[in-house]
């Protein structure tokens, strides 16, 4: 009988569950609605970076709720989506779920790049991998609905590339809906690049998902309707004008928007620009998660674990509620119009006005807009001093060219306010540098507890097919919680591995970093059997390429069954622009093997 009783009781939750997972789009009249649980649903979400943070997801989806979201966003699904789903439905809060479909050349969202027209295995990957994504959480009750790729258009070059991938797109749609009636699906592109393709193409699409940032975002309706386009649209990124739209420059650098504009674009826009669209279901604010790179002061809720204006107009948009404790605002920064040579101190202007008149800490720093995708987003610390009675001068660091200074004001509520302008810089040293990467900061991890992974293991040589590899393998570790395992399963024949810079690229794009001053090349390492021998180093990438490793390095090592500490000396070699920060060949003779390493670094 007590067996009976709990079958009963979970068949009822079972399908409560897929009750409350139903999600349909109607229309009446003019207006469009997503309908989710019989009751109308107005999308107010946002991005969501935090999905590798596991265990602070009831944290975020608290703060969530206070800000009055109601749905977040996913780019695509990993191994924490359960839990993520789980914890998303534990608060109410609904789950854009989405598919990742590659790009056909290096943009904006990547490096990557795939060939639409001739890989058919990599096509079937993708379609198998969206039909096994939605048989796997189709039945989640926080599932809001699917969002298959993301710009994938806007980073494709020919017409024939987008066929192939718009008849790709629509298989996918198609089988899709023959698996799951209960959830809508969508695509996502920049602007309108998607509209004529999923017109022609891909008419198993319920909902164009369309990013858009400014004020571009109140032109969508009408061209949609210009198009004849009778479908509902979600403005699937939103925020402030991007640096990709801004056409106003100071010594050649884009001029970012203030932190008032941040806000009103966010407040104003959703209110005057998106809610009252009548085919518009609503919006996901780019982009609720914490950095401390370019992208962060202007578009994130927060920077370096403190909070921007974006965070608080979110809340003021979706629950009118205005911000608990206001954002120190800048209302001048600027440096003197001139030109300066590297290490010269100079003054700064700068006028705060904070409401609460809290305590302000102030800092410096600097950003370059030219060079590799990671160097025009790191932002480097400023040498400074003064305070804001007497006021500031900040140390030009040893950079050629123009950069991009910012100044931050935290107030004691952990608000931050950011503004920032340009000057012009002259350094010799820095002027004749070849490779324009980020500068490291010593000790510099390659592999540091599965956390630290500045390069990824994509270039796979010898019977690549054959290797399997772990980032975070937790049994036995040398230190901290986890360790690399790169496990090989034939029993012959040779392989290789590098941890490149961009990933998936062999000296084509500028990658890679500048570690200079760095004097040894560390790890640790062990095998799985006695008697392995593998050659272990650093660079991988010839001069034949545009852009090589600048220094190649590597040691062979016969490995023991115990963790041992391994260093190579740098002496004398030219490390301005490392691509391949770790490299592994060794061969197998008779049985599969494992080897293990932690701890990679240059100090």
């Amino acid at each position: 009988m007590k067996n009976y009783i709990l079958l009963l009781i979970l068949l009822v939750y079972a399908f409560s569950n897929l009750i409350n997972a139903q999600t349909t789009v109607k229309k009446s009249g003019d207006t469009w609605e997503l309908i989710v649980d019989d009751m109308p649903f107005d999308v107010k979400g946002v991005t969501f970076g935090y999905d590798k943070d596991v265990k602070n997801y009831d944290t975020y989806f608290k703060d969530l709720q206070f800000l009055g979201v109601n749905t977040i966003r996913l780019w695509g699904t990993n191994e924490n989506t359960l839990k993520l789903l789980d914890a998303a439905e534990k608060y109410k809060i609904k789950v854009m779920v989405g598919i990742w479909m590659r790009h056909g050349r290096p943009g904006m969202e990547d490096d990557d790049s795939f060939n639409y027209l001739e890989d058919k295995k990599g096509m079937e990957t993708m379609y198998e991998n969206a039909i096994q994504t939605v048989k796997k959480y189709k039945n989640h009750a926080a599932v809001l609905t699917w969002t298959i790729g993301n710009e994938v258009y806007l980073n494709m070059a020919t017409d024939p590339e987008k066929v192939a991938y718009s008849k790709l797109l629509e298989r996918i749609c198609s089988d899709i809906k023959k698996i799951d009636s209960t959830h809508p699906i969508a695509s996502v592109e920049a602007w309108t690049f998607g509209l004529e393709w999923w017109q022609k193409y891909v008419p198993s699409i319920d909902i164009y998902g369309l990013n858009s940032y400014g004020y571009g975002a109140n032109l969508l309706s009408e061209e949609l309707l210009k198009r004849n386009i009778d479908k509902p649209y979600i403005i699937t990124e939103f925020g402030v004008t991007g640096e990709w739209d801004i056409q106003e420059t100071k010594n050649g650098i884009k001029i970012e928007p203030t932190d008032t504009q941040k806000y009103e674009t966010i407040f104003e826009g959703y209110h005057d620009w998106i809610k009252s669209k009548p085919n518009c279901l609503g919006v996901y604010v780019f982009h609720y998660a914490n950095g401390n790179s370019f992208a962060s002061p202007w578009l994130f809720t927060h920077h370096n674990g403190s909070l921007r204006p974006q965070y608080w107009a979110i809340r003021e948009a979706f629950t009118g509620e205005k911000p608990i404790n206001s954002v120190p605002v800048i209302e001048t920064f600027s440096l003197p119009d001139s030109k300066f040579m590297s290490t010269t101190w100079i003054p700064v202007t700068l006028d705060v006005l904070d409401d609460e008149k809290d305590n302000l800490e102030v800092s410096f720093y600097y950003n370059q807009r030219t060079g590799s995708r990671k160097r025009r987003d790191q932002i480097n610390k400023l040498e400074f001093k003064g305070n804001l009675n007497s006021g500031f001068k900040i140390q030009l660091p040893k950079e050629h060219g123009a950069i991009k200074v910012y100044v931050n004001v935290k107030d004691a509520y952990n608000n931050i306010g950011i503004a920032s302008t340009s000057i012009e810089v002259h350094d010799d040293e820095a002027k004749d540098k070849k490779y324009l990467v980020p500068k490291a900061s010593l000790p510099f991890y390659i592999y540091k507890d599965g956390e630290v992974n500045p390069y990824l293991p994509t270039a796979y040589m010898g019977n690549y097919k054959d290797i399997e590899v772990d980032l975070q393998h937790n049994d036995d570790v040398q230190s901290g919680n986890s360790c690399l395992r790169i496990g090989y399963n034939e029993v012959y024949g040779w392989y290789g591995l590098g941890f490149v810079d961009p990933a998936n690229d062999w000296g084509e794009i500028l990658g890679g970093y500048d570690i200079t001053g760095a004097e040894t090349f560390s790890f640790w390492a062990k095998a799985s059997k006695k008697n392995i021998i593998a050659t272990i180093g650093f660079g991988l990438i010839g001069k034949d390429k545009p852009y090589p490793d600048t220094a190649k390095i590597s040691k062979e090592i016969k490995l023991s069954t115990k963790w041992k500490k391994y260093t190579i000396k740098l002496k004398n070699l030219d490390l301005t622009c490392i691509r391949s920060g770790f490299v592994l060949f060794t061969s197998s003779y008779g049985t599969t093997q494992d080897i293990f390493f932690d701890d990679v670094v240059f100090e």
